[in-house]
């Protein structure tokens, strides 16, 4: 198995996941703006170090998903149901205003760190996220649950996680009021990626029937 289409997916993937605007990434981008980018990064610390546990959590829970593949075909079909109605959501129901998000008075950088620790720690969708993720790659034949491919997979999902929050933190500034990151579009792309992951589960179950 090649572990740099493992580490590139994951990254991607990742990537894809972080990168719309969230709590996670805007509470990152005003920590950046209020109290300057060495906090922002420690708060994006703090969340990459849950995420790295949620992502394990999500390997091994798709390695024992992977020796009952009949649970795993169950697990598709609700993972494909789940993406249409995200990909309904926000192509007809998202609203375009986002709330705002309250930023409570936070000054020493372990708090920060322990900000974005706890913030990602109640954010449980990177494990059905990746284990799903993990559970259609294996599927496919692009991966395996081996620890080289685990380890590998980890890697990448860490650094797709950091990317976006590094990314808002530095040009949050430059991008906020460029139309493409409007609430309206940003939902609409959510909707398209999720539209397609959709489809593309939809002929792997076809395929398996």
């Amino acid at each position: 198995m090649d572990l740099t289409i493992v580490f590139f997916l994951a990254f991607i993937l990742t990537f894809i996941g972080a990168m719309p605007p969230g709590m996670l990434n805007m509470t990152a981008a005003k920590i950046s703006l209020k109290e300057g980018h060495v906090r922002g990064i420690v708060f994006s610390l703090g969340v990459c170090v849950i995420n790295l546990f949620q992502i394990y959590l999500a390997a091994i829970f798709s390695r024992y998903l992977s020796k009952h593949p009949e649970v795993i075909n169950v697990l598709r079909f609700i993972g494909l149901i789940i993406f249409i109605l995200i990909t309904i959501y926000f192509f007809f129901i998202a609203k375009s205003n986002p709330k705002q998000q309250i930023d409570p008075k936070i000054k020493s950088k372990h708090s920060r760190f322990f900000q974005g620790a706890f913030l990602a720690s109640i954010n449980v969708f990177p494990v059905p996220y990746h284990a799903y993720i993990t559970i259609t790659m294996a599927s496919v034949g692009l991966m395996t649950f081996e620890n080289a491919n685990i380890i590998t997979y980890l890697s990448g999902g860490i650094i797709g996680t950091f990317v976006p929050l590094y990314l808002y933190i530095y040009f949050f500034d430059k991008i906020k009021d460029r139309t493409f990151t409007s609430p309206k579009n940003m939902n609409r792309i959510i909707g398209g990626v999720t539209g397609i992951i959709s489809v593309l589960t939809l002929i792997n179950i076809l395929n398996d029937i």
